[in-house]
């Protein structure tokens, strides 16, 4: 899939958020509590759980965003993919946000370069199938690695594999367990996300080849 990020367009109104989720939600509320906090000029309009009875959805319910889940019975990946791209269609969203969601996607063309992802390591490094929450931290303890830290990348139909956008880094420290680890790498996420939604928002990001520029703000 070719990706071909797109200005969104020129307005006045906060940008208009999907945020799809697959566990307890703590990206959703970090971005619900940005939003209120007016440190992000965004709008939540819809989330997309990838399974039922998780902590992501009552999040969801008691900041009243409109709450869809994905199907359960899905013959293909196509088929699976619509169910979660058809509910975000109708919401009129801006830009996706892959916010612990672990399933893969088949982006359709009309959200190419419009779905973000933010994945707890430093990628190319412990991404991937197979690598995520607690798996990404213990790799990078038992490889010894002395910097950490998290990635937001334009997603694509493949694991971890898309433009970066940015990247937060932190230090490893003598004694980390993994639940240390991911509490740091947490804490940037909760900064690097909302930066990448804003540049995005006031078009500042061109992608070029696998190289995304952030452009100059006017």
């Amino acid at each position: 899939m070719a990706l071909s990020p797109r200005n969104p367009p020129i307005t006045d109104s906060p940008i208009r958020l999907a945020v799809c989720v697959s566990g307890g939600g703590t990206t959703l509320q970090n971005l619900i509590d940005q939003i209120r906090g007016r440190r992000l000029r965004a709008e939540i309009v819809q989330v997309v759980a990838g399974k039922p009875r998780i902590g992501a959805i009552p999040r969801a319910e008691a900041a009243g965003i409109p709450l869809a889940l994905a199907s359960r019975t899905a013959q293909s990946s196509a088929e699976f993919s619509a169910s979660v791209f058809d509910p975000i269609r109708r919401s009129k969203a801006d830009l996706v946000i892959l916010g612990g969601f672990l399933a893969i996607l088949k982006i359709p063309p009309d959200f190419a370069g419009r779905v973000l992802n933010v994945h707890p390591s430093l990628i190319p490094a412990f991404c991937g199938k197979g690598f995520y929450g607690p798996k990404v931290h213990q790799a990078a303890l038992d490889m010894g690695v002395k910097v950490s830290g998290c990635t937001v990348h334009f997603a694509d139909d493949t694991y971890d594999t898309g433009p970066i956008i940015l990247q937060r880094t932190v230090p490893v420290l003598d004694g980390d367990t993994a639940e240390d680890l991911a509490a740091r790498v947490f804490r940037e996420e909760c900064l690097a996300l909302p930066e990448a939604i804003a540049l995005y928002a006031a078009g500042r990001l061109r992608l070029e080849g696998r190289k995304v520029r952030v452009l100059p703000a006017s």
